[in-house]
């Protein structure tokens, strides 16, 4: 089998909330197999630094900041890559918020929050991307899922929602562009050692837990994403449609 399968040369992703963790290491290892890179924020500052240094690397990379739960600069910000020539092959939604609250105590306020930020964003950025990747015949979306995808845990339940939603809207991605040329799967990452996940890497309890219930016993690390993305956005994955492959050490095949 030739490695070409993988080769992502001549192609353009854009990866939201790629200025640091999980979302920067996706778009390193899609940079690594030849894409360009369109990185996205909500802090110009520090997307501004992110796409410096990648450049640095000898990786091309453009910034895109914009907050992925306002539509409006949403459709700005397609049109604005639109006026420049840029066209989106792959698309990573992969920006995301944690909030943790027993339900009895949550404020819809949060709820919506984590929901629009989570879910919301996926659905409307998935729809001007698709839109001009139909036009082409081709593209390949990637939404970032968890485990709380399949299970749910308690103090997270907009998170969970939010992510079992990811799972259901690829499907639908793919039911409804799979015929345009598009496909759209998802990624699920069990308990990673991002900025997000900090508080409970440093709780005892917790990451005993975490490395007790995972065959792998330990964390994952950011960058073991970027085999799975790469794959999905290649060649290699042209049938692939709807799907959703976890990256947990084996969290999610044990009791």
């Amino acid at each position: 089998m030739s490695l070409n399968l993988f080769d992502l040369s001549g192609r353009t992703a854009l990866i939201t909330g790629s200025s640091r963790g999980l979302g920067l290491s996706i778009a390193q290892g899609l940079a690594a197999a030849g894409s360009k890179l369109v990185l996205n924020g909500v802090d110009p500052h520090r997307l501004d630094e992110t796409v410096a240094a990648l450049r640095a690397q000898g990786i091309s990379a453009e910034g895109l900041a914009f907050d992925v739960t306002d539509e409006a600069a949403i459709i700005n910000a397609f049109q604005a890559l639109d006026a420049r020539g840029i066209a989106i092959d792959i698309l990573v939604n992969n920006a995301g918020i944690q909030f943790r609250k027993p339900m009895l105590e949550l404020e819809t306020k949060d709820w919506r929050r984590v929901i629009d930020t989570n879910l919301t964003s996926a659905f409307m950025i998935g729809r001007e991307a698709a839109r001009r990747m139909a036009e082409r015949g081709f593209g390949k979306i990637i939404n970032i899922g968890s485990l709380t995808s399949e299970l749910a845990r308690a103090t997270v339940a907009p998170y969970t929602v939010a992510k079992g939603g990811i799972k259901m809207l690829t499907k639908a991605m793919a039911a409804e562009w799979g015929e345009l040329g598009i496909q759209a799967n998802a990624i699920g990452p069990g308990y990673m050692l991002t900025d997000m996940n900090e508080a409970l890497v440093n709780n005892p309890q917790f990451d005993g837990w975490v490395k007790a219930r995972t065959p792998a016993r330990r964390w994952g690390k950011p960058e073991e994403l970027a085999g799975t993305a790469v794959y999905l956005a290649s060649p290699a994955a042209d049938y692939v449609n709807g799907q959703i492959i976890y990256v947990d050490g084996g969290m999610m095949s044990v009791l």
